[in-house]
């Protein structure tokens, strides 16, 4: 892959830091191009990018042929500057070699070695008619238009200076990264085209009081927002902190899900109705059956759950869903309201939704006594039918962790991410107790059928997912 771009100094040095924030160790980037380039001043921005508040002076290693930084991000930097080898046996003597598999090294004149690293980046840096300007050339790693369109938004958002930092993401195309200059920003790079409605529900949440993020600067057509950074403390993290603290918690998502549910849903989200959950359901029969070697191929799930919604759920008004909704996605703030991230894909459903995203969590167990109590709660403040609700409760449940289960397998099978593989069990036991409700024993002998992902089935798609081939 190759991207070009014309850049001045400040542009040069956006782009190291930018490339500094999604750099491994084991990469190598190669920095080439002729005396007074720029190729040391790139260096330099990557490598204080990377150090931040421990950044150290950053000389030319023209004459040591090698600087060596440690890396408060988790490795060690090699800056080399191969101008003066004559002979690349002396990369021996130096350790280059040996360090191309561990650290991330930047290398100047990269032509002076005898064989280039497999996998490398490089940059060449070439005059411009503009003696202000750079002709810059990426090859070699993918994304790298993104990591450009990236830098070029930062700049135009008045951000060129900050310093990038990636953050988790999610299992999504979408990536985040805080950016560190003159206070802190929140950095969203979305190629998917769920920007606008993004766009779309931070305006709305914002303007009904909930704690969605300010929007600081936005180009949805390039699918870049630069948001409010509301913190480090997900919920997912401070209960890990303060287990003690989950009744006052989960008591202050369920009275956000109150007070949510009572305001109109706005006109533009789309419909989570029977039809729709039994279309995306099917993602558990596509690719789960299959992969667990099951004869049985779970087609009369999609049915069955359309049937049921229609028996036990599409009785009650829809109200706002903002559907990934769990620990892992709610920023606690004190007193302050509830902090809102990845809400692009919000809908309208049965209440009972967000409640069974909340407290059926894929990646952390919810104690049997706090789901108890949040749902008593939350019929409390609603007013809703108990059984009515419960059994809906239960057939969302159901659906949505099938749902995800077929989403963990294509994961791992499609896109070689096998990390979520382990939390299988875990959403399995969810669809058992869901299962377990009189209302869903056809659904429960359909299901039932195929077999549960135990550490033999979950071994057996590790063994198929896709890095595997």
């Amino acid at each position: 892959m190759t991207t070009r771009l014309i850049a001045d100094e400040q542009t040069t040095a956006a782009l190291a830091r930018m490339l500094a924030a999604i750099s491994r160790p084991g990469q190598a980037i190669l920095l080439d191009g002729p005396v007074g380039a720029g190729k040391t001043h790139f260096a330099r921005a990557f490598i204080r990018a990377r150090q931040g508040a421990l950044a150290e002076d950053v000389p030319s290693p023209t004459f040591t042929l090698v600087q060596t930084y440690d890396d408060p991000m988790g490795t060690e930097i090699w800056h080399a500057d191969l101008y003066r080898l004559t002979d690349p046996s002396e990369l021996d003597e130096l350790g280059l070699d040996e360090a191309l598999d561990s650290a991330i090294s930047l290398i100047e004149w990269p032509d002076r070695m005898e064989r280039l690293p497999d996998g490398a980046l490089t940059v060449m840096i070439e005059a411009d008619a503009n003696p202000d300007l750079r002709r810059i050339t990426l090859t070699g790693w993918l994304g790298l238009d993104r990591a450009v369109a990236r830098t070029r938004f930062v700049i135009d958002a008045g951000w060129g200076e900050a310093r990038v930092l990636p953050l988790a993401g999610d299992a999504s195309a979408r990536q985040y990264f805080r950016l560190e200059g003159d206070g802190q920003a929140v950095l969203m790079d979305d190629p998917s085209g769920s920007t606008p409605p993004f766009v779309a529900m931070t305006h709305w949440l914002r303007g009904h009081g909930f704690g969605a993020p300010a929007l600081l600067a936005e180009d949805q057509a390039a699918g870049l927002l630069l948001v409010e950074d509301l913190g480090d403390d997900l919920v997912a993290r401070v209960l890990e902190r303060r287990p003690e603290a989950a009744p006052e918690i989960y008591a202050r998502i369920i009275d956000f899900l109150v007070d949510l549910h009572r305001h109109p849903a706005p006109d533009f989200v789309k419909p989570l109705d029977g039809p729709t959950l039994a279309e995306q359901v099917g993602l558990f029969a596509e690719w789960y059956p299959q992969a667990a070697g099951s004869k049985a191929t779970g087609a009369e799930i999609a049915p069955l759950i359309e049937r049921l919604h229609a028996e036990l759920a599409a009785d009650i008004a829809p109200v706002l869903s903002l559907r990934d909704f769990h620990a892992e996605n709610l920023i606690w703030r004190g007193d302050a309201a509830l902090g809102l991230i990845d809400y692009q894909d919000a809908v309208t459903c049965h209440p009972a939704y967000d409640l069974v995203s909340a407290l059926q969590d894929a990646r952390r167990d919810v104690a049997p006594e706090i789901e108890a109590a949040s749902i008593a709660r939350y019929l409390s403040a609603t007013g809703m039918d108990e059984a009515r609700f419960r059994a809906a409760y239960a057939l969302l449940g159901a659906q949505r962790n099938l749902r995800i289960i077929g989403i963990f397998t294509r994961l791992c099978l499609r896109d070689g991410k096998t990390r979520y593989l382990d939390f299988m069990p875990r959403v399995w036991a969810y669809v058992e107790r869901n299962l377990a409700h009189p209302g869903l024993a056809a659904l429960a002998e359909a299901v039932n059928s195929l077999p549960a992902p135990d550490a033999a089935i979950i071994e057996r798609i590790r063994s198929q997912c896709a890095t595997c081939r």
